[in-house]
């Protein structure tokens, strides 16, 4: 989704956010199995702080019982990334875990991952004929050098809400969403419906690492453009849809503007021209504006149920909308995204068709086994176990499989938040569209990490 180098904006499919770009839910979820009810109110608390605790294979639901080897080739990708790190740099340059952690790191120097990585790379798929036992070489791979450990969050009660003066939660339950690859139809003029321009990132766009200048800040960015010495608030979504940007950016194509809506939403996408021509655009930017989920809006305004807000539900009533109407409700979300090409002329990652668009670790990402999470709690590139309620749209079973650590979004905030990457086309949008669901989160560390993190809470 989003180049996605920072993918910055979006995909608010759910509920739970918070900074990096976004905040609100644009696709609600029904009732949940007695297995993932949760234990309290969670809007009587603040964001969550995380919890870790290290725990074994065993613990992991139906471990042995996933394709493991599916997700082997997205964290051999990982892998290069981290190898190319110096083995004392940060694993992670956006870790930020609170007061509670002081300086311990729990993604630590790239050093501790490259020889999980180095091994990784040793194993020869063609040396094994059975999948079976490549299954469960794969598998012995992971346990050998990795430890899992299970993510929680510490729900503080807010000072003006209905918890106050209670001792603070710790529950593991958290909101898992869905993102895909769209194909939309576009043009490079505007015609008939293709209206609205999809922009490039504008040369006055400033970025803002907050991190870079305080520790406590890491994972927390803004945006904004000059006015002499001072940087001010980029234009929202209105201002930019009236033509404040002025020349400032170039057209990479006219699409129709719900399509444009839900291409910035997922933050990568294929454009299909009427010669039949596809080119492939991911997110380079963004205009810095909190995200608004316009389902909620819906909803508050009684346009529809909490338990009929869907991304198919909202781009229904678009379509169905007056122009005018659609346009305002748009426009309700301030957030703005810009793209690149990914595989137009001169363009460096030259994606095949059978690849992913790239996630904010710089790699394509892999169907089904990519999962966006918050910088702020997550390493990139590390693999990432998850027990997810059933999703009708995904099968009668509980998603429970590997995956890797290489996305992240605005709307992915929180220690056990999890966006799985379906990959690209109508079906994987049906997936993701319909996916609001409850579910635990494992991380797995390298075990001189994991260690580190059980001496460091032994008593």
């Amino acid at each position: 989704m989003r180049t996605l180098t920072q993918r910055q904006s979006l995909i608010v499919f759910a509920l739970g956010l918070a900074a990096a770009v976004a905040a609100a839910v644009i696709v609600f979820g029904g009732g949940l199995t007695p297995a993932f009810k949760r234990t309290f109110d969670l809007d009587a608390y603040a964001q969550p702080t995380p919890v870790f605790r290290v725990t074994d294979f065993s613990a992991l639901p139906d471990w042995r019982l996933d394709s493991v080897d599916a997700a082997f080739p997205a964290f051999l990708l990982s892998c290069e990334k981290l190898i190319a790190k110096p083995d004392d740099a940060p694993a992670s340059t956006q870790e930020n875990l609170g007061a509670d952690y002081g300086s311990f790191s729990i993604a630590g120097p790239a050093a501790d991952w490259k020889p999980a990585c180095r091994a990784g790379q040793e194993l020869d798929r063609s040396n094994y004929s059975d999948g079976d036992a490549w299954r469960g070489v794969v598998r012995l791979f992971f346990e050998t050098h990795f430890r899992p450990v299970e993510v929680a969050g510490k729900y503080v009660p807010r000072d003006d809400g209905p918890a106050r003066g209670r001792a603070p939660m710790t529950e593991n339950l958290g909101v898992f969403t869905g993102y895909f690859e769209p194909v939309y139809e576009a043009r490079r003029a505007p015609i008939g419906r293709f209206t609205a321009p999809l922009y490039s990132r504008p040369d006055d766009l400033v970025d803002v690492n907050l991190g870079s200048f305080r520790q406590d800040l890491a994972g927390a960015r803004v945006a904004g453009r000059l006015e002499g010495s001072r940087l001010v608030p980029y234009a929202d979504r209105k201002e930019i849809n009236g033509g404040a940007l002025q020349g400032d950016a170039d057209v990479l194509a006219y699409l129709d503007p719900n399509d444009l809506f839900f291409l910035q939403i997922q933050g990568s996408g294929r454009l299909v021209f009427s010669n039949g021509e596809v080119e492939r655009v991911g997110y380079h930017g963004a205009n810095g504006r909190p995200y608004t989920a316009i389902g909620k809006v819906l909803v508050d305004r009684g346009a529809m149920s909490l338990a009929e807000a869907s991304m198919q539900s909202i781009r229904a009533w678009l379509d169905n909308a007056s122009p005018e109407e659609a346009q305002a409700l748009r426009e309700a979300n301030p957030s703005y995204v810009f793209f690149r090409r990914l595989d137009g002329p001169g363009d460096a990652e030259g994606l095949s068709d059978d690849e992913g668009p790239l996630g904010a670790q710089g790699v394509a990402l892999t169907s089904e086994r990519s999962l966006a999470v918050d910088l702020r709690y997550h390493p990139l590139g590390a693999p990432v176990y998850v027990d997810i309620e059933p999703v009708e749209a995904v099968g009668p079973r509980p998603i429970r499989m590997l995956m890797v650590a290489q996305d992240t979004g605005g709307a992915i905030r929180g220690p056990v938040r999890g966006d799985v990457y379906w990959g690209s086309g109508p079906d994987a949008g049906d997936r993701a569209g319909a996916m609001n669901a409850k579910g635990r989160l494992y991380l797995l560390l390298p075990r001189a990490r994991a260690d580190a993190l059980a001496a460091r809470q032994a008593p």
